[in-house]
């Protein structure tokens, strides 16, 4: 890591060393395409499946970084954060792999699904309300209770350097890639990603894609300064929290364009993916999708990794039905 402004931001060489130190625990996950999407969008796709990943999302690579970093006696009082899923239960799964405790805070509003896998895996839940501002300070009250080391679900170096891992991979699997597109709530996965393609492939641009009903990236891209929302709605779930310093710190400085979709718009590509490539993903995973949908001539002719955050989604709930 290296110290920019008093920030400490993680290096490729932290990626590397993350890749080392979660093999054991993660999957090398595949990469899929469609000659149907192809053809729609007018790019070539390819589709890093992070929904195959152990605990069904990328998250469990930052996590376990974090986790197998610590040192014993840190990891004696065991890990806290505070997540709306897929983080909260692959911090919960890495803890486990560990054998130390581990707090989590969810709004009440989390898909069951979520809550469930967190429960499976050993974690142990405090609910808050649905805003950045509850799960904030009832995660507070957690960790002063349990001293528990605090891993950010992406306002993390540890967490960004395991991201990282993702996109590393994805260059080793698919040559000449133009761009990459992946999902941005807080922005771990994105941070990962320039971190990873600003070393090895400096040439191939970064895109973010986000809900229009939570805009707080694409407004914050555009101000040149953090717009942080406090509680939106929208049906990705996972991309309701807002950009910290260390992530903001990557989007400005590597990302090419944040763009957003509907919430029809999303829907849709979800639906579209499950049918034609018969994968089960999540909202949040389908917002790629839709952003390339919504702006084909930003990628049309090229070729594009899209990086599938995770297929954690309650069966009983799915965004279609009514």
């Amino acid at each position: 890591m290296k110290d920019i402004g008093g920030l400490m931001v993680p290096t490729f060489d932290d990626v590397l060393a993350a890749h080392a130190r979660v093999a054991p625990y993660i999957h090398r996950t595949p990469v899929l395409t469609s000659s149907f999407l192809n053809e729609l969008t007018g790019a070539e796709l390819f589709f890093k499946c992070e929904n195959f990943q152990k605990a069904g999302a990328f998250k469990v690579r930052g996590a376990c970084n974090a986790v197998f970093g610590l040192t014993d006696e840190m990891a004696a009082k065991g890990v806290a954060t505070h997540s709306s899923g897929n983080h909260a239960l692959s911090l919960s799964y890495a803890a486990g792999r560990r054998g130390i405790p581990c707090h989590v805070v969810m709004p009440r509003t989390a898909p069951q699904a979520k809550k469930d896998a967190v429960l499976g895996y050993g974690g142990q839940i405090t609910e808050c309300e649905p805003s950045t501002s509850s799960r904030e300070a009832v995660f507070a009250e957690v960790q002063a209770r349990t001293g528990a080391e605090f891993v950010h679900p992406y306002n993390d170096p540890r967490v960004i350097a395991g991201q990282g891992t993702c996109s590393r991979e994805l260059l080793e699997q698919v040559d000449g890639l133009d761009a990459v597109i992946a999902p941005i709530g807080g922005g771990g996965m994105i941070s990962g990603t320039c971190l990873t393609l600003s070393t090895l492939a400096p040439g191939v641009e970064v895109f973010a894609a986000e809900p229009l009903n939570a805009d707080d990236a694409a407004r914050s891209f555009r101000a040149g300064k953090i717009i942080a929302d406090d509680a939106p709605e929208t049906v990705a779930d996972g991309l309701k929290v807002p950009l910290k310093d260390l992530t903001w710190h990557f989007v400005k400085a590597h990302v090419t364009d944040v763009l957003t979709a509907t919430e029809d718009q999303i829907v849709e590509a979800m639906k579209l993916i499950w049918k034609r490539m018969k994968i089960v993903m999540e909202p949040s995973s389908a917002v790629p999708l839709a952003s390339i949908l919504a702006n084909r001539d930003r990628f049309k002719g090229r070729r594009v990794g899209v990086i599938v955050t995770g297929g954690n989604v309650d069966l009983d709930r799915l965004p279609w039905m009514k």
